[in-house]
């Protein structure tokens, strides 16, 4: 391997692009850049008067990716002299998911389409999108008495975050821009479709198609268009646009950077681009999964990531949000499961709710350390943005429970982040009861890197030592991993990650004291979680009261 060799990884988020390239003998970072999108709040196309709405301009994924790649390739050059696009031999790219949207048959956005330019229903439908809720409920309850082999992989239901659920709602909502669609992609997809000119062959990944949209190929593939098409004609019409679908893993190629993209980049043309991926599954990657370890990806919303041997076989496990052959890791079933709200969770207390200087993250947190557990008497439930896992339920919604007068902001944001670390450990034991052990955690992402307070909680509450990846920038060195691997510079993904991966020095153990006072607060806190969200709660009175509620809000805001 030359000394010279390079991989760059795309990152796309929910506000931001990012450019990562990583000197892949070293793994020493040559440069990292970020771009902003630009339409929407911060990214973000939104309507007030549709809460759950939450839309991508894909120009801005195009821009960003020009942006980003220039600014990064800037300042390899600054930090190294020798350095020369040239030498970059791969790239790997990931997004958020399910950020599914509308393309015509050349494989282009429906926005470039004049009657469609500000239309958000043709724009990228991100993950946090919910509007289709009522549609993933008739999805699931189909399934289960159609095809219950389907749900048997995503956990027992269909989200509406995922793909036909969202192709649903805008068929239901705005007919004529599905009418308009030849197909619908997933953004993980198109940009690699677009950097190599596939647009109207696109290369689709294992993991998107596994984990969102029912792609297996015990049923040859997609679900079967007779199913589809029962719940609606026009998502049989899109399923027959993805009968020669190539599905494939990240260590195959999508393809190779066009010449005309190269030009716009400043790269080299034929540069080979590895199978897109989700952010949290290529995340995984840059942390250095494997069997027995948990990859926790904590940002606004936290996913979390476990892989198991593809000969192993798998039960049925409640409420995990897939379980997918090479979706992380080749000869891996990659699991998924994860929690709606999280930094987005603690950001409503700080920005929305305070509101002020005097209240930071930081003052908060410096408040919140000095608290005993339990001492402030706050029992939270963290549904602000839904249940993901593993309730698997958009409309469920936030709880504080025992506020009285003296109850400062600092106990409230206290009780916030023991909220969030009650629902992780939610998961883990739901993973133990079904044979996936977890012996490791660890922790990426913008909160494990910056809140030691969080972290110690979560190891507290979860009984687990949690370890802190090597890299803040774990979604785009997971690019670059499958970078190096198709540009040919490390035979295989798990090679590549022993050279490229690490934790940091420091980890955060588990107080006993802690643990003892949690327990007990654990225990509410299920109770709680089964009260208001359970399907066996034995008090189906609470059940509804969060829907009754959401109801009241939709009629009344009509």
């Amino acid at each position: 391997m030359s000394p010279t060799s390079y991989a760059l990884g795309l990152d796309y988020g929910t506000n931001s692009v990012r450019c990562l390239i990583i000197d892949a003998q070293s793994g020493q970072e040559a440069a990292s850049a970020v771009a902003l999108y630009a339409h929407g709040q911060q990214g973000i196309v939104s309507n007030p008067k549709i809460p759950d709405l939450a839309r991508q301009h894909p120009e801005d994924y195009l821009k960003g990716a020009v942006d980003s790649v220039k600014k990064a390739l800037i300042l390899a050059a600054e930090n190294n002299a020798q350095f020369h696009p040239d030498q970059i031999l791969g790239i790997g790219i990931d997004a958020t998911g399910s950020t599914p949207m509308p393309i015509d048959k050349n494989g282009h956005s429906l926005v470039r389409q004049p009657q469609f330019a500000d239309e958000p229903a043709a724009m990228a439908w991100l993950w946090k999108d919910h509007t289709a809720s009522e549609e993933a409920q008739k999805l699931t309850a189909a399934a289960s008495e159609d095809k219950p082999e389907y749900l048997e992989k995503c956990g027992g239901n269909y989200s509406s975050e995922w793909f036909w659920a969202k192709l649903w709602r805008c068929a239901q909502s705005n007919p004529e821009v599905v009418a308009a669609a030849y197909s619908w992609i997933e953004i993980s997809d198109w940009i690699p479709a677009v950097l190599t000119g596939k647009e109207q062959n696109p290369v689709r990944n294992i993991c998107a198609a596994g984990h969102k949209a029912l792609y297996n190929t015990d049923w040859g593939g997609y679900p079967e268009e007779a199913f589809l098409g029962a719940l609606h004609p026009e998502l049989a019409r899109i399923r027959r646009s993805l009968d020669d679908a190539i599905v494939q893993p990240i260590h195959e190629p999508a393809g190779h950077l066009s010449p005309s993209w190269a030009s716009k980049l400043g790269l080299k043309p034929g540069t080979p681009i590895a199978t897109g991926a989700l952010d949290a599954h290529m995340g995984a990657v840059g942390c250095g999964i494997k069997q027995g370890t948990m990859v926790k990806i904590m940002g606004t919303s936290t996913c979390d990531i476990i892989v198991a041997p593809q000969i192993q076989e798998l039960p049925f496990i409640p409420g995990l949000c897939g379980i997918v052959s090479e979706s992380v890791l080749p000869g891996h079933h990659g699991l998924e499961a994860g929690q709606s709200a999280v930094g987005d969770l603690f950001g409503w207390w700080v920005d929305t709710i305070l509101g002020d200087s005097a209240h930071t993250h930081a003052s908060l947190t410096d408040e919140a350390i000095l608290l005993k557990p339990g001492e402030s008497g706050l029992l939270a439930l963290d549904w602000n943005n839904g249940n993901r896992c593993l309730l698997c339920d958009p409309q469920l919604t936030g709880l504080i429970l025992g506020q009285t007068i003296q109850t400062s902001p600092s106990e409230i944001y206290r009780a916030l982040i023991e909220a969030t670390a009650f629902g992780a450990r939610m998961i883990l034991e739901q993973m133990a009861r079904h044979g996936i052990p977890v012996n490791k955690v660890i922790a990426c992402g913008g909160l494990a890197e910056q809140n030691p307070m969080l972290m110690q909680i979560y190891a507290d509450i979860t009984h687990c030592e949690i370890l802190i990846s090597g890299s803040n920038q774990t979604c785009a060195l997971g690019g670059v991993i499958a970078g190096s691997v198709v540009g040919g510079i490390y035979p295989d993904i798990m090679t590549a990650q022993s050279h490229l991966t690490s934790t940091k020095s420091m980890s955060y153990k588990p107080n006993r004291a802690s643990r003892i006072v949690y327990d007990c607060l654990f225990n509410l806190y299920r109770q709680l979680h089964d009260s208001f969200g359970a399907q066996s709660n034995p008090n189906p009175s609470m059940r509804g009261v969060m829907k009754e509620l959401l109801l009241i809000r939709q009629k009344e805001r009509i």
